[in-house]
């Protein structure tokens, strides 16, 4: 009588852990759809099409860049400015993503880590590797430390 009531416990036990792994995945995969829509946010509609406005935005009023280039900037108006600077420019400078992972940061929010491609005037010009830290606030994500390191340059040869 013992071994049915087991059997019978062992069942909807793997049953549940089996249920919550699959809701575990489906958040999972949520967080890395919406990650990369504010990635998309970020880069294909502000960064490359010059939208100070979505910009300003998204970036956090405390955000922190490393950037293995130019070090350390703690000024949401420096990167206002640079912003700016950059989308004066003649040359467009814009940005494709190669790739990237999502996880989770407990109740805080998200890592994306990942590889992406400048290019200028449609020409790739480098590639580079980022951390980008993502905080859930208010029912909004905001980019709250930017990791920008490994900047390639690529040699465009003409033959």
């Amino acid at each position: 009588m013992k071994k049915p009531i087991l059997l019978l416990f062992i069942f909807f036990a793997s049953w549940k852990i089996s249920a919550q792994t699959n809701d575990e995945v489906l958040k999972s995969a949520q967080l890395k759809t919406e990650i990369i829509k504010m990635d998309s946010l970020l880069f294909t509609v502000a960064f490359n099409e010059c939208k100070i406005d979505i910009f300003k935005k998204i970036m956090a009023d405390d955000l922190e860049f490393y950037d293995d280039r130019s070090g350390l900037n703690i000024s949401k108006e420096n990167e206002i400015k640079s912003f700016t600077e950059r989308c004066g420019r003649s040359k467009k400078l814009t940005r494709k993503l190669n790739s990237c992972t999502v996880d989770k940061l407990g109740n805080f929010g998200a890592v994306q880590v990942g590889e992406h491609t400048f290019l200028e005037d449609g020409v790739p010009v480098g590639t580079a590797k980022f951390i980008h830290i993502w905080e859930r606030k208010n029912n909004e994500w905001i980019l709250k430390r930017i990791v920008s390191y490994n900047h390639q340059g690529i040699e465009n040869k003409k033959s």
